[in-house]
Order: structure tokens, then C-alpha cells, then sequence
């Protein structure tokens, strides 16, 4: 008996019994009361009423291939290969996995409920919590090599913020050159893997998105910290729209980057910058300037004291505000 199953019986509210659930889904009531131990164990608040039987206390958003595919065009539902799981290691990881099974001329797509070995830039961890955020990762190509895919991790942001906007949220900034930020601290990130070229300029591109979406406190995270459900806590989340969301418009800005470049994603990045004209540092303090935006292919722009202008490539060394 999955675990899945059980709590989507149990996600209504309401008092169910060990025999009535026991019959549902054809176990015993011993295997029951073992599943909600283990829901327990997992963070679940299960209450157990004497004679009653049990009621799940916490909030429940469960995700649904289905239900994500029905929030898509269906042009592009058609198209994609979507994979729902449970936990896995990473969903970049599983990306690479449903393109070695063999998933075609489909997009691969994967989205787990819990990551066990996420990672963010420079190969540091990133926090996973079962239930609580989206872990999403789309598998792309690219034609032109290379030398084409300058500022994608740009790209994507600006792709991620468009889709929380028309979702209605407000203050959507970004961090150069891959990170997702409210007002109230950082919401998200991406991370780009090249996987080489499948055949002379041809490149697959792995791009992951992690997105808090009902995180309310978090173990471990050294920075401040944003989730959708603190932000804007009137709205009624839930993953399954807003991967929805994200994936539409990720999908929509590598088809816009494929044929007209990163031009046309310069100035919406541009708007969003949160460093812009503030005073930041790189190389952990030895060199210093004001935030003046991204070049044409990315770039970061520093303004020194002495006026001159210095470009900062993304995967050398992280910006941060100057004390």
C-alpha cells in the first residue's frame, strides 16, 4: 500500500476508521495503524480518536500528473513526457533517467514531492522538505552549440517570475544569476546542467526549479528566506497549478530564446534585478562596485569606484550586498 493513497482518503478532514480504510484499500486495519505510524514519522499530525478512527490534522496538497496536465495548453500536454514521484535523488537526475528509458521527441519532465540529494549552484545543497515546495526539472534542446546558451539561467528566471506574476504575486525579484527573491528574502532557484551535445550542434540543457511553496520555517538555511504561502498567505496554493505555471512558461521561453535570443529577455530580467545601483561585492570582498544590470549575453556589470566597468561571468564567483 502506498503512502500516497492513504493520505488521499484521509486529506478530506474528516474522521475515517481503521476498518472503513482497511477496506478501501484492500489491507488490514494492523496495516493502517503501521502506514499512519509512518505518516507520523514523516511530519503527518494524524490525530487517533478512540473508537473512532483517524483524522489527518495537516494541511494536504498532494501532486497530480493529471491535474497538472489539465492546467496545461494541450498542445503542450501533448507534447510532454511527465513524471510525478514520490522522492528521488534529484529531478535533474530523474530527467536523465526517463531520457535514457527512452522518452522520445517528448519533453521530459519530472517533479518529485521530495528530493533527497537536491543541489543548487557550485554543487551546494539544497533544502527538500517532503510536502512543502515544488522540485521541478524540464529537459530542453537546444540547435547552435554551445556558444548560443549564454544567459540561460537568466532566461529561466525571467521565465519563473513571469509565471508567479500571472499567478498573482507581487515584488518577484532576481538575483544574478540564478535565484528567485520576495521582498522578504529568497523564494527559489535554478540550476542549468549541459549535458553535452547529442549530435554536432545540438545541446540537451537540464534546467531544475526549486520554488517554496508552503514552507513556513526551514532547518539550516543560512540566508533569509521566502515561500509563496507566507508572502501571499490569502491565496490557496497548490503545487499542482503552479508547476502548471512554471512549466508553461519555461516551455514558452525556450521556444522565444530557440529563435529570437536572449535579446528579447534583457530588459524583463533588467526590471527585476535586486541589485541594481546598490553596493555589492564578488570574490569574497576584493572587488566591489554598483550594481548596473547584465550585458548582452549575461554578464554581470559592476561600476568601480574609479568609474570603470567590470563584467562578471556567471559560475565564477556569487554577488552579494557590501556591507
Amino acid at each position: 500500500m502506498k503512502l500516497k493513497a492513504l493520505v488521499a482518503l484521509l486529506s478530506d478532514g474528516q474522521v475515517h476508521s481503521g476498518e472503513s480504510l482497511a477496506q478501501e484499500l484492500g489491507v488490514s486495519r494492523t496495516a493502517i495503524w503501521k502506514q499512519v505510524k509512518r505518516l507520523m514519522d514523516r511530519g503527518f499530525e494524524v490525530a487517533s480518536i478512540r473508537g473512532r478512527g483517524y483524522q489527518l490534522m495537516s494541511r494536504v496538497d498532494l501532486l497530480d500528473s493529471a491535474m497538472i496536465l489539465a492546467h496545461l495548453d494541450e498542445e503542450l500536454a501533448a507534447r510532454i513526457d511527465l513524471r510525478v514521484c514520490d522522492e528521488v535523488d534529484s529531478t535533474n537526475a530523474e530527467v536523465l533517467r526517463q531520457v535514457a528509458e527512452g522518452c522520445g521527441s517528448k519533453l521530459p519532465i519530472s517533479i518529485a514531492d521530495c528530493q533527497t540529494a537536491g543541489r543548487g549552484r557550485r554543487g551546494r545543497s539544497w533544502q527538500s522538505p517532503r510536502g512543502e515546495n515544488l522540485y521541478l526539472s524540464m529537459g530542453l534542446v537546444f540547435h547552435g552549440g554551445f556558444s548560443v546558451l549564454d544567459g540561460l539561467s537568466l532566461v529561466f528566471g525571467v521565465a519563473v517570475a513571469e509565471a508567479l506574476e500571472m499567478l498573482g504575486v507581487t515584488g518577484v525579484g532576481l538575483k544574478w544569476p540564478n535565484d528567485i527573491f520576495l521582498p522578504a528574502g529568497k523564494l527559489g532557484g535554478i540550476l542549468v546542467e549541459l549535458q553535452g551535445e547529442l549530435q554536432e550542434g545540438v545541446v540537451r540543457v537540464v534546467v531544475g526549479i526549486g520554488i517554496n511553496v508552503h514552507m513556513l520555517k526551514a532547518g539550516g538555511v543560512d540566508q533569509p528566506w521566502s515561500s509563496l504561502a507566507s508572502a501571499c498567505p490569502d491565496t490557496e496554493w497548490t503545487r499542482n497549478r503552479v508547476a502548471a505555471a512554471v512549466i508553461g512558461a519555461v516551455a514558452d521561453a525556450a521556444d522565444d530564446f530557440s529563435n529570437k535570443g536572449f535579446g528579447v529577455f534583457h530588459e524583463p530580467w533588467q526590471k527585476r534585478d535586486i541589485y541594481n545601483n546598490r553596493l555589492i561585492q564578488a570574490k569574497d570582498g576584493e572587488l566591489k562596485g554598483v550594481g548596473n544590470g547584465i550585458d548582452g549575453s549575461g554578464n554581470y556589470l559592476l561600476v568601480t569606484s574609479d568609474g570603470g566597468v567590470v563584467p562578471i561571468r556567471a559560475g565564477e564567483i556569487s554577488l552579494r550586498v557590501a556591507p
